[in-house]
């Protein structure tokens, strides 16, 4: 296992130079990048039956033992978040080389998207095994570089507009985390993960809550909760389908990820479980009222993206072994099921010409298994029984009822309505784009394949349409797939998840497995 632990990161970057050496090889680009991210889901399958298995695994890079060198750890969470991600990131990169297949290289360059692909790639698996918190500082800013030069590709002026609102706010959020990192070392002299953990009663409780809180707030910033998030909505819309979709899966659930370490490892206290609960209530209902006002198909499912961040907020603020499995239960859901959404309006946005609700009518007649692609992740984002998303969110009810505060209650009836405004922003979504006829829709612009610009004895210019490739269809079948294999498999999925709570409940788990013979004396 000390060879497979690092290769999740070293195989990715190693493919991303090869990749940017083919930069005039576009079929091997695609074939390094898919190769890539195939032989990590291996790994990552690997990964999580051994630390199932036999509990989880640290392994000290270079043969620097902690705290003195960098280390990266594996535990039941870790593992299952490498599992989740890998095969979005494959998914998501067949839709990419469908739609880059059918339209050429103009909305994502090869040259340049391939390699920064799996530079993202790697920052998201760096971010879930690192142990200790500069090198999750370092994830991070792979992420920042490689996600926007992503959000900026093609270069227009709405892209860099949105592309500098997320540099600054990342870099905002960024710089916050470096002056956490530096005022904890100063405290506690060191920024081992586990470590951090045994030494906190060492500092006065004040200052544990000023780390704790700028840990929480850069953190948040990433995982857009409210007052946080306002910078994702113009964001994350104006980048190309396939981005779009990466971007909404997986880069804010690394901020959930980092919150959860952070609540669960270094401060596994309840200090701020109240403060964490008023943020989710707020996170939940803002992010929902603003899909509800939304036309654009896009902007909606961003707003729903922060909307949903307050359910995992919510878990992970009750600090409860259940609590925890319910939350990673739910991010596992929300992780697949946003991806597939997003990626489905990608392929409204091909056959319907645009994204606006207000534009689109007939959808159902003129391409059913689109309405299909479409219809089955939102009813499960929406809760309806059985998929996924009822499970978690019943989950999460649960562990919460157990509690019984007033505050916890209000959580909960915040937490329902969410979940009938999600269902409601996206069946107005499926009544207008797909089950209307196009004669109802007064802003229609009759969409003819492959024609351009002016009939004869006409002005107006005539809304293209585009086939759409079986590369896309085909991923975005498949993440409809994986969506109700959380479901079908529910079961052990959920039992999974709870043998992970149970290993965060605490730190010693986490500990051990950093320090499987204590940590040594003398260490800085």
């Amino acid at each position: 296992m000390n060879t497979l632990v690092p290769l999740v990161v070293l195989v990715p970057l190693l493919g991303a130079a090869i990749a940017l050496i083919a930069a005039r090889l576009p079929r091997l680009q695609v074939a390094v990048t898919i190769l890539a991210l195939t032989a990590v889901l291996a790994i990552s399958v690997v990964l999580l039956v051994l630390v199932d298995r036999n509990g989880g695994h640290a392994v000290e890079v270079g043969g620097w033992p902690a705290p003195y060198g960098i280390v990266l750890v594996v535990d039941r969470l870790a593992a299952l978040m490498l599992l989740v991600s890998s095969i979005v990131l494959l998914a998501v990169l067949i839709f990419s080389v469908g739609q880059g297949m059918a339209d050429g290289d103009d909305e994502t360059p090869v040259s340049i998207y391939h390699p920064t692909y799996l530079i993202l790639a790697a920052g998201v698996f760096n971010a879930f095994i690192a142990g200790d918190l500069f090198n999750l500082y370092v994830g991070f800013e792979i992420l920042l570089v490689a996600s926007y030069v992503l959000l900026t590709l093609g270069g227009t002026a709405e892209r860099i507009r949105a592309g500098v609102t997320y540099i600054v706010v990342s870099l905002v959020s960024s710089l916050l985390f470096l002056a956490a990192i530096g005022m904890i070392y100063g405290a506690l002299g060191t920024v081992n993960i586990a470590q951090i953990s045994e030494r906190l009663i060492e500092i006065p409780p004040d200052v544990q809550l000023i780390l704790h809180i700028m840990l929480l707030v850069a953190f948040g910033i990433k995982a857009a909760i409210f007052p946080l998030s306002f910078w994702l909505p113009d964001s994350y819309p104006t980048a190309p389908a396939p981005v779009t979709a990466v971007f909404a899966g997986l880069l804010t659930k690394v901020g959930v990820y980092a919150i959860l370490r952070t609540e669960t490892v270094m401060f596994p206290t309840d200090q701020l479980s109240t403060p964490l609960m008023i943020v989710a209530a707020l996170t939940m209902i803002i992010g929902i009222l603003g899909a509800v006002a939304q036309a654009d198909i896009k902007r909606l499912l961003s707003f729903t993206l922060v909307s949903h961040i307050g359910y995992m907020i919510f878990g992970i603020a009750l600090n409860t072994v259940i609590g925890m499995t319910a939350t990673i239960y739910y991010v596992v859901h929300h992780i697949v099921v946003q991806t597939t959404l997003f990626l489905a309006s990608g392929l409204i946005e091909r056959r319907g010409g645009s994204t606006s609700i207000n534009q689109l009518g007939g959808l159902l007649k003129a391409s059913p298994f689109i309405g299909v692609l479409f219809f089955i992740p939102a009813m499960n984002l929406g809760g309806i029984p059985p998929f996924s998303g009822f499970i978690g969110k019943v989950a999460l009810f649960v562990s919460g009822a157990e509690q019984g505060t007033p505050l916890i209650y209000a959580l909960l009836a915040a937490g329902a309505a969410t979940s009938l405004l999600t269902l409601y922003a996206l069946a107005r979504v499926w009544n207008m784009a797909f089950w209307r006829s196009k004669d109802e829709v007064e802003d229609y612009k009759s969409p003819l394949l492959d024609q351009l610009s002016e009939r004869p004895g006409g002005t107006d210019t005539v809304q293209r349409t585009r086939a759409t490739p079986l590369l896309m269809s085909g991923a975005t079948t498949a993440m409809v797939g994986v969506s109700l294999a959380l479901t079908v498999f529910a079961g052990p999925i959920y039992a999974f998840a709870d043998r992970a709570g149970e290993s965060l409940a605490g730190t010693n788990g986490y500990v051990d497995t950093v320090y499987p013979n204590g940590i040594p004396d003398g260490a800085p």
